[in-house]
């Protein structure tokens, strides 16, 4: 038996400019609305739902993103570009550096709301 992720909801205080920010770093398209969501659909058919949060509440979240490596270095260049700072950590010390985990690389990013995004070019290596 499988089961694949199909969505998540992401809580914004701007529905609109957080799918737009985050489309325009990941290089993807923002879908038409769909009921009270703004739709940005990944490349592994997750789409990512994003959600004006009634109470104006955020509570941030991490969303990590699978990206090509001939692609990474376009990613990084939109963030600069945007004004938007980038580090090679979760927690934010290592500030304007990629990582190299697991034989590719990555960075780490917050979008509009704070949630902590991510970008690598290598899955993850977890111990069998």
């Amino acid at each position: 038996m499988t089961a694949d992720l199909n969505h998540t909801v992401v809580h914004a205080t701007d529905k609109q400019a957080s799918a737009e920010f985050l489309a325009g770093i990941l290089g993807l398209e923002v879908g038409a609305p769909f009921g009270p969501f703004v739709p940005v659909d990944t490349g592994n058919g997750v789409t990512l739902d994003f959600y004006t949060a009634p109470d104006g509440q955020v509570a941030s979240q991490h969303y990590a993103f699978l990206v090509p490596d001939e692609e990474f270095d376009t990613m990084i260049d939109r963030l600069e570009t945007a004004g938007v700072t980038y580090y090679a950590d979760p927690h934010h010390t290592e500030k304007g550096k990629v990582n190299t985990l697991f034989g590719g690389r990555g960075a780490y990013f917050e979008d509009p709301d704070g949630h902590n995004m991510e970008i690598i070019t290598r899955p993850y290596a977890r111990p069998a």
